[in-house]
């Protein structure tokens, strides 16, 4: 009776036919004059890549400072990552403390906020790869370093391993293995597996990438199993540290601004190796 169910259940989802991945893009859409005026208010400014804007950043930017592009979590879009922004923007070089050590720059995933297109792996890596190309070629002698929280761990590694000699660390917060594997947390593998077509593999893209990789895990996450992230840190060979909130849940990390994580964490992206942390 049960495995009767099941395939009742397995054939019915996938009847959706276009709608496979439907459950991992939970896209706000906003009008983009109205994005504007609160990224104005939030001192950022369109993030241009030729005639499409593909996220935000400071006016200001200083050329001393370390590159860094955020790609966020598959829900909402990228104005609602201040906490993130801010976490890195309060950090300060100690040979001159006016100045910030990251200069953040928010992607937004086609299909989010007013960009136009769907949400999709085929759409969302070709279009990150494309944004960290055109930082590169502002300026090709600098790096660019990349942070992804959640969805935007899968991202943030399938960049990383296309362009290992731009990216030379990445931050992944409450990092997956893969997507099938979030899901069949939940559910029957089979039946994720052919529910969604699109994969986010980062165990399989971090293989070929040897830069450093900090990852924070959320002891508590209620969304990605926390034991996927020590997986995915735990198989990765090249230079790696580990923070790990133990109370925090997926929406409940400590952003706060002076935390010690955050230098931390900074010293170990832009620095030598580091060991294992844990919080």
């Amino acid at each position: 009776m049960k495995i009767s169910i099941l395939v009742l259940v397995a054939l019915g989802v996938l009847s959706l036919g276009g709608c496979r991945n439907m459950f991992v893009y939970f896209p706000t859409r906003a009008d983009e004059s109205a994005l504007v005026d609160a990224a104005a208010g939030l001192g950022l400014v369109p993030w241009m890549d030729g005639d499409v804007r593909i996220g935000w950043r400071r006016p200001d930017r200083d050329s001393t400072a370390r590159r860094l592009v955020l790609f966020h979590g598959n829900a909402g879009h990228s104005l609602h990552r201040t906490a993130i922004l801010a976490g890195f923007e309060s950090l300060r070089s100690a040979e001159a403390p006016s100045r910030r050590v990251w200069d953040v720059h928010l992607f937004e995933y086609p299909g989010f906020g007013s960009r136009p297109g769907r949400p999709g792996e085929e759409t969302i890596i070709p279009a990150a790869i494309a944004a960290v190309d055109a930082l590169r070629d502002e300026d090709p002698q600098r790096p660019v370093y990349l942070a992804g929280e959640s969805l935007g761990t899968g991202v943030a590694s399938q960049v990383a391993a296309a362009r290992p000699a731009t990216v030379p660390a990445i931050l992944l917060i409450t990092p997956f293995t893969n997507i099938v594997d979030v899901g069949a947390a939940s559910f029957p593998r089979f039946l994720v597996r052919s529910v969604l077509s699109d994969r986010y593999d980062s165990e399989r893209a971090l293989e070929g990438y040897e830069g450093r990789v900090g990852v924070l895990v959320a002891g508590r996450d209620d969304v990605v199993p926390p034991e996927l992230g020590r997986r995915l840190f735990d198989g990765y060979d090249g230079p790696k540290a580990l923070w790990v909130q133990e109370d925090a849940a997926h929406n409940t990390l400590d952003y706060t601004v002076g935390s010690p994580w955050w230098a931390e964490m900074t010293g170990f992206l832009v620095g030598p190796a580091g060991a294992a942390h844990s919080m």
